[in-house]
């Protein structure tokens, strides 16, 4: 029996985007988009919660999004999830999931060019509270 896996996001980017050419010769495109939830609790108090999610994105995809893509941009993305494991420097395992996405569309407007809005509406960066920050010496290898 086979499943499905398939993700689907809309949110900003907490920094701007990460473009590497790896060792085959293939671009990737790293960065974390947040999402929020707003409710109200029994108290009658608002509350919010926000998801960082960690996005990959391969080949001329990648080049784009890192032409087009900068903190605060919104962006609808589609893709599937994955974990990955290696090992840090101290021989711990360590896991991530990201989204390896196919589909992504530029929402709003991009600051860096000054062109005007896209789809969605013009809509400026928010604060989304700190991103997740991961220590250099355990960069997941490429």
């Amino acid at each position: 029996m086979s499943g499905v896996n398939k993700a689907i996001i809309v949110g900003r980017l907490g920094a701007d985007p990460e473009v590497k050419t790896i060792g085959s010769g293939q671009t990737v495109c790293n960065f974390n988009v947040a999402t929020s939830e707003n409710w109200t609790d029994r108290d009658g108090q608002r509350q919010e919660r926000t998801e960082w999610h960690r996005i990959v994105v391969w080949g001329r995809m990648a080049e784009i999004c890192g032409q087009h893509l900068a903190k605060g941009r919104q962006v609808y993305l589609e893709g599937r999830l994955q974990t990955r494991s290696w090992e840090d420097q101290q021989g711990q395992k360590r896991y991530t999931t990201e989204v390896v996405a196919n589909t992504v569309q530029f929402l709003g407007s991009n600051d860096r060019a000054g062109q005007g809005a896209s789809m969605g509406g013009s809509m400026g960066p928010q604060d989304f509270g700190p991103e997740p920050s991961f220590d250099s010496s355990e960069e997941i290898p490429f």
